[in-house]
């Protein structure tokens, strides 16, 4: 009798473990949900700094496996573009940087990007909220891409930005 009633209680124990567990991934389901939908929108380049870009393959690598992340329906899917993003990104830091491009802004947000997109991985192995650190990685490739306007659009004379004692 009393081999009956251990038996039983471990059933029931290993029933009522099953069901928490599918009711933590409800909970983290709908946390992606609201998430996805609260992104800020990703930021135009000007004609003449995607002139530039266009023959850049490894910043056009990295801005395609971007836009997935707005596609991606699933958390699982999210996590794969968000390593894709990050691959990518390492390629683009080791690329030859078109020369116009080759200056310490771009690089600089670049790696704030790339500190976002660590971040935000981070969250989402440990099951944490990303939305802050997401927005927070959109910010940052917005920057990356604003600069480019901002460097084709500058009017400055090369020596002003080469001089450092002005």
């Amino acid at each position: 009798m009393s081999k009956i009633i251990y038996f039983l209680s471990l059933v029931v124990l290993l029933a009522s473990c099953k069901e928490e567990a599918k009711e933590l991934d409800i909970v983290h389901e709908s946390l992606w949900e609201g998430t996805k939908d609260s992104l800020p929108n990703k930021i135009g380049v000007n004609t003449k700094a995607n002139a530039i870009l266009k023959d850049w393959l490894e910043y056009n690598a990295l801005d395609k496996s971007f836009d997935k992340m707005y596609t991606s329906e699933y958390i699982e899917d999210f996590e794969l573009v968000i390593d894709e993003i990050i691959e990518n990104q390492k390629k683009l830091e080791e690329s030859e940087y078109p020369p116009k491009f080759d200056i310490q802004q771009v690089k600089g947000r670049q790696k704030l990007f790339k500190t976002y997109a660590l971040k935000t991985k981070g969250d989402l192995e440990y099951r944490q909220n990303p939305t802050e650190s997401m927005i927070q990685m959109i910010t940052a490739y917005n920057a990356l891409r604003n600069q480019f306007n901002v460097v084709v659009n500058n009017t400055l004379p090369e020596e002003l930005l080469k001089n450092e004692e002005n």
